[in-house]
């Protein structure tokens, strides 16, 4: 009896393997999916011990979602496994996503992983920090779309040519905003550009940088006539 418990114990162990973070900071969350808290962040380059994966938000095209030793769930897109498949076995059963929640527009919440990091240009090309880099981000975290400042063959820029660049490369533009869409503004010498959280009415909840705080992170409610709204998942 003791020997063939020794032996299972050993075989769950050998199940359990560890790889390297690739992103810059990457969330583990309570659930497979943005939608859920975050538990804990992650380093480049930190091991992380997976132990099951499950299906979950897309990120960048991958919906596998790596449960690690800590409890919590990391998207595999984040994870260098050597695989864009299941490396190991599949979850027993998975939170999930708390009422009223899904990935798109996700939760309200300062989960950029520059804030701390302001000034270089980050991985889409935007300087970090700014409302353009936020929202590159969120195109590509909550939408999984790789979004960039070249962006299907046209140069995207500041934020107040957005607009002009989404029409050239069939994005839809219009004025009327969802969740999960891109508030977009030509005010100002460079524009502004925000992610839509909330849609109430004629009103629109946002989450922004660069706006009330400099390079700082901020939400507010205004009229909805204040944008443009641009569709990428169109």
């Amino acid at each position: 009896m003791k020997f063939t418990a020794i032996i299972a114990l050993a075989l769950a162990s050998v199940s359990v393997s560890a790889y390297p973070i690739t992103g810059e900071a990457v969330n583990c969350r309570t659930g497979p999916g943005t939608s859920f808290a975050i538990k804990k962040t992650y380093k480049k380059s930190q091991d992380v011990s997976v132990t099951c994966q499950t299906s979950g938000t897309s990120v960048n095209g991958n919906s596998i979602w790596d449960k690690t030793s800590d409890g919590c769930y990391v998207a595999d897109y984040y994870v260098k496994t050597g695989s864009s498949s299941y490396v190991t076995k599949k979850c027993d059963s998975s939170p999930k996503p708390p009422s009223g929640g899904s990935k798109i527009p996700g939760p309200m919440t300062n989960d950029y992983p520059y804030k701390n990091q302001c000034g270089p240009v980050d991985k889409w090309a935007y300087f970090k920090c700014q409302c353009t880099s936020f929202v590159a981000w969120r195109i590509n975290e909550r939408l999984g779309i790789k979004f960039h400042n070249q962006y299907k063959g046209t140069n995207w820029g500041n934020a107040n040519t957005w607009d002009e660049a989404a029409r050239r490369t069939g994005v839809a533009v219009n004025n009327k905003p969802v969740p999960g869409c891109i508030a977009q503004s030509n005010a100002g010498k460079a524009g502004h550009v925000a992610w839509v959280s909330k849609v109430d009415g004629d009103k629109v909840t946002i989450e922004e940088y660069n706006w009330a705080h400099p390079e700082g992170y901020g939400t507010r409610t205004v009229a909805k006539s204040s944008f443009n709204y641009i569709h990428v998942k169109v």
